[in-house]
């Protein structure tokens, strides 16, 4: 936000304004110190702490005001609550970490190969300003234009709770009008709660997924440009892979910047198999499901489009699933998440579906009539990601894994089916998730996690993860 000129405004009571501070996080932190005899510490910004704060003198440079007996201006308070804000931004990330410029480098000058002219948007959701302006840097250097988008999930989930269908509708052709001007797309997404957008109504979040997703990024951004999309390691994502904030930040430093270029050459035998492949076959713990992936193209995932990367990808023939699958991972969509979800298929369509949250699953799938069908089936190959935390972009890639996904086709890799919604699910078939066989053309081609043909053994996880 930006302020024309300067204004004046008077104290309001202490109380109000704590009901507005309410509403950030309260965390320990260094204090302010106050220019008189008594001061009042950042770390206190509580209903009583905000009151107290009203009576105690303003820090130089802030002129005292008197209003109703009040001798502290608002703007203390507001600096203040910038002071702990920012206390608690430098104790996260007290310094610049040397590995955000490396990984810079992976995703301007490898995903997305930017060029002298071209435009780039880049999109960070609570993401530490030193790595986009790492990511800034980086795509300067190579001569790109950059433009920025700074999101916050509470903001964002507050404006797709409230917004109408024709306001939704307008935000979307603005922003379409924006992404088809550019060459390249970088998303950074961080998150402090998983389960920010868990509780908007469907009917919003259906709003929002057909007049802004689909049209902005499903048809342009996906279709148009040069894109990537990366998460970015907080405390709650070490949370969900049971993991510390350190060594999740350790672990996600590995698995974004190894060598995508020998995972490119590995891939090429499974890619070229997967072409000649008429049927598939998945098979294990009350899973049994076959379908036909002829002459639909195959698309090998090594670094361009998502970091963490390693996945291959097609899609069935739209008609042709049929039998049943049960999922092992956690599923979250849209910040529910959904355990032992259970699918039943007739003819490519969802006939039943079950899983710890049915009712709203089926809801899901009761979308529109495409989100019943598949538009990708998928094989994840990364060496460094050998079990599900709850997050898709790192358990779509995991080492040993199938996933399946109801909803709206890749234009790479187009059946022919439409949905608004594309929700990816995942099948852990390594032995200590249950095990599990996975056939082309009656030939089994993966037992158990690790591929068997001699072609594609590089990339099981000991030769593909060495060093």
């Amino acid at each position: 936000m930006s302020c024309a000129g300067a204004k004046t405004y008077p104290v309001r009571a202490a109380s109000s304004i704590a009901d507005v501070a309410d509403h950030g996080e309260r965390r320990r932190g260094a204090g302010a110190r106050g220019g008189g005899a008594r001061s009042v510490a950042t770390n206190n910004l509580t209903r009583a702490g905000l009151r107290d704060a009203a009576r105690y003198t303003a820090p130089p440079g802030f002129m005292r005001t008197q209003n109703e007996g009040l001798p502290l201006p608002a703007a203390y308070l507001w600096y203040a609550a910038r002071t702990h804000h920012a206390t608690l931004h430098n104790e996260r990330f007290p310094m610049p970490d040397p590995r955000f410029d490396q990984l810079a480098q992976v995703l301007v000058g490898y995903s997305t190969a930017l060029k002298e002219g071209e435009n780039v948007l880049i999109e960070a959701t609570e993401a530490p300003d030193e790595l986009v302006i790492s990511v800034m840097r980086a795509a300067r250097n190579v001569g790109a234009r950059v433009f920025v988008n700074l999101f916050h999930p509470r903001v964002q989930r507050e404006f797709v709770r409230l917004c109408s269908d024709e306001q939704m509708t307008l935000h979307g052709e603005i922003e379409k009008a924006r992404m088809e001007k550019m060459q390249a797309y970088i998303s950074i997404r961080g998150t402090s709660n998983i389960s920010e957008m868990s509780d908007v109504p469907r009917e919003a979040m259906r709003i929002y997924e057909r007049r802004f997703l689909q049209p902005v990024h499903f048809d342009v951004r996906v279709k148009q440009t040069k894109w990537v999309a990366l998460r970015y390691p907080t405390p709650s994502m070490a949370q969900l892979a049971q993991m510390s904030t350190e060594a999740f930040e350790d672990f996600y430093f590995r698995v974004c910047t190894l060598d995508y270029g020998r995972m490119t050459a590995a891939m090429v035998p499974l890619r070229e198999l997967m072409e000649k492949t008429k049927l598939v076959r998945i098979v294990g713990p009350d899973t049994d499901l076959r379908f036909s992936i002829e002459g639909i193209p195959v698309i090998a995932c090594t670094g361009q489009n998502n970091i963490p990367d390693g996945e291959i990808f097609t899609a069935p023939v739209r008609d042709s699933v049929n039998g049943k699958i049960a999922f092992n991972a956690r599923s979250p969509y849209h910040g529910i998440n959904f355990e032992g979800i259970r699918l039943e298929f007739d003819r490519g369509k969802v006939v039943r579906a079950s899983a710890s949250k049915t009712q709203k699953l089926n809801e899901i799938l009761d979308t529109d009539e495409g989100a019943r069908y598949v538009g990708e089936f998928a094989i994840g190959v990364n060496p460094f990601i050998r079990r599900a935390m709850g997050d898709i972009l790192f358990d779509e890639k995991i080492a040993g894994s199938i996933h399946l996904t109801p909803g709206n086709a890749y234009e790479e890799a187009d059946n022919g089916n439409r949905s608004d919604i594309h929700w990816d699910m995942v099948l852990l078939q390594d032995a200590e998730s249950g095990g599990g066989k996975l056939y082309f053309d009656d030939v089994l081609v993966r037992q158990d996690g690790e591929f068997v043909l001699d072609s594609l053994r590089p990339l099981n996880p000991d030769e593909l993860g060495k060093s």
